[in-house]
């Protein structure tokens, strides 16, 4: 299990470098963020010397040179608007993140699994075919629409709920609804398929000829068993959403990961970017991670030996 997590650990470095350095180079044909540091009508020597300050007189091998050499130290250096760590203005923000992620996955499995499993169970009834068609609309409505749509119905008609968030538990429910409403659809059709597969296997005729309550078959038998593409499946949403919810987070002004991101890419300041993507993208493969090793408590015949060779 060592050789295998370090393997992975070792891989995922790798993409993070690769994603990180793509990252640097895109940037810098964006513009020039002196020009949205300083008023267009400030002398050209005070632009040279703020332009010094930051470094961003270097040629770009050398720029990413350092780069490089704070990276392997932890330091990603200073945000050009803040003057902090940008290192830790990430880092505050992904709290706040996590508490969105979190619970928007919540709503997700609360909503898509069930409906995911009833939808097999029941296949080919009406049942089946609203819960499909309803999994086809949440996927189709785009999160700043739902999260709109919120707002209208909750926020403005209503005044149930506060349309700007705070990082509260109440100004967080209409954020997580919208995040996990898309989730859920996906997460339903998932377990649907997942489930359809399972309950034609023999083990599941078998268990039911031997008397067993069609519950106990679906729950202890179909479900734990047609788990692995499901966890996969969340997984990758819930890696997803701590990469920030870029759309919800502007929607509803919460303080997360994706807000920072954006208000750094429109201002240039590349330093608090590449902090982003290296703390998104070290959350996304631990993610990834975690469900690998999730699978050989799922289901003991996987082992670790075998994911190596996937």
């Amino acid at each position: 299990m060592f050789r295998y997590i370090a393997k992975r650990i070792l891989f995922a470095a790798l993409t993070i470098l690769g994603v990180v350095t793509i990252v640097f180079i895109l940037q810098r044909t964006t513009g020039d963020p002196i020009a949205t540091l300083l008023p267009p009508d400030v002398p050209l020597e005070e632009q040279a010397k703020l332009r010094t300050a930051l470094g961003l007189d270097q040629p770009i091998h050398v720029q990413y040179g350092k780069f490089l050499a704070g990276l392997v130290r932890g330091d990603l250096g200073y945000s050009y608007r803040q003057g902090a760590p940008a290192l830790g203005l990430v880092l505050e923000r992904v709290p706040s993140t996590f508490k969105l992620a979190s619970a928007g996955m919540l709503v997700a499995m609360a909503i898509g699994m069930p409906a995911g499993v009833l939808a097999a169970v029941y296949r080919g009834t009406v049942g089946d075919r609203i819960v499909m068609s309803l999994a086809l609309v949440g996927q189709a409505m785009p999160v700043y629409w739902t999260g709109i749509l919120l707002i209208l119905v909750f926020s403005v008609r209503l005044r149930w709920l506060p349309a700007i968030s705070n990082g509260g538990f109440v100004s967080m429910i209409m954020p997580a609804l919208a995040v996990g409403a898309y989730s859920a659809a996906r997460i339903a059709r998932m377990t649907r398929s997942s489930m359809l597969e399972v309950l034609r296997m023999d083990y599941v005729r078998t268990a039911r000829s031997k008397g067993l309550r069609n519950s106990a078959v679906i729950t202890e038998h179909a479900l734990r068993n047609a788990l692995i593409p499901i966890v996969t499946v969340l997984g990758m949403e819930f890696g997803s959403l701590m990469g920030g919810s870029v759309i919800v987070e502007s929607v509803f002004a919460w303080p997360g990961v994706g807000r920072l991101a954006v208000n750094a890419i429109m201002g240039r300041d590349y330093p608090v970017v590449q902090a982003v993507v290296v703390v998104v993208s070290a959350i996304f493969v631990l993610i990834n991670l975690g469900v690998d090793l999730t699978y050989g408590l799922l289901d003991p015949r996987i082992s670790i030996a075998n994911t190596t060779r996937r």
